[in-house]
């Protein structure tokens, strides 16, 4: 409204063509200063958010203490190791996932794409084919390209800041499938910190049933080496 008073104004008075233009210029720049920095300043946020949230996902990780106080959970070694660091589209990891008695044969291999959406952040699942020949080694990895990978539709985590110290989320209702010991969907809650992170994969049944996973709660891995 504000801007058609203005225009209407320039219309009711008699001036040149050329410093009507300006004044029209000038007035509508004037107007559009705080969208201007207010688009800034959310695009700078979220940029920091993505970027710390990056951060905190790269190390190895242990749950060695967790095991030490609980014998229901194992002692499993977490590497997260950021790959095709020079795309533009987020950020990837490869990630492996092993019981430490078995370091050479992990039991969970993917790679991880993390996007920002408003605030939002998504991490979307991929795997890839005969995964063993990667272990340990994420240079291979860095070989392929993403057109190569498989996604795991319905999998990925969507992840909101909780507070200044965390980010915590989960994967979609019933949407992400499994078939691992009889089951037929799988669920994932996750909570990242600085200093490491606390992550809940389950397995349920069609009948709401759980058939693998940890039954007490998630597993807390300690970053040993990392940002």
């Amino acid at each position: 409204m504000e801007l058609v008073a203005i225009l209407f104004c320039f219309e009711s008075v008699s001036l040149p063509k050329y410093k009507l233009l300006f004044i029209m210029k000038y007035k509508i720049f004037v107007l559009l200063i705080p969208v201007l920095f207010a688009a800034h300043f959310n695009s700078h946020s979220q940029s920091n958010d993505l970027q710390t949230l990056a951060k905190w996902m790269e190390g190895s990780y242990s749950s060695e203490k967790q095991s030490i106080k609980d014998t229901n959970y194992f002692d499993i070694r977490l590497q997260i190791v950021p790959i095709w660091k020079d795309r533009k589209d987020g950020h990837w990891f490869y990630v492996e996932q092993a019981v430490a008695k078995y370091i050479d044969k992990p039991y969970r291999q993917r790679v991880y794409h993390l996007t920002e959406k408003v605030g939002v952040f998504e991490s979307a699942v991929f795997t890839m084919n005969d995964p063993l020949r990667f272990t340990h080694h994420a240079d291979l990895v860095e070989k392929l390209t993403p057109d190569s990978l498989i996604s795991r539709d319905g999998c990925a985590v969507i992840l909101r800041r909780k507070d200044k110290k965390s980010f915590e989320g989960s994967t979609d209702g019933k949407k992400c499938p499994s078939d691992r010991s009889g089951a037929s969907y799988a669920t994932s809650e996750v909570t990242i910190t600085g200093k490491g992170l606390h992550s809940w994969d389950r397995g349920f049944d069609n009948k709401d049933e759980q058939v693998w996973g940890a039954e007490n709660g998630g597993y807390d891995f300690i970053k040993v080496k990392g940002h």
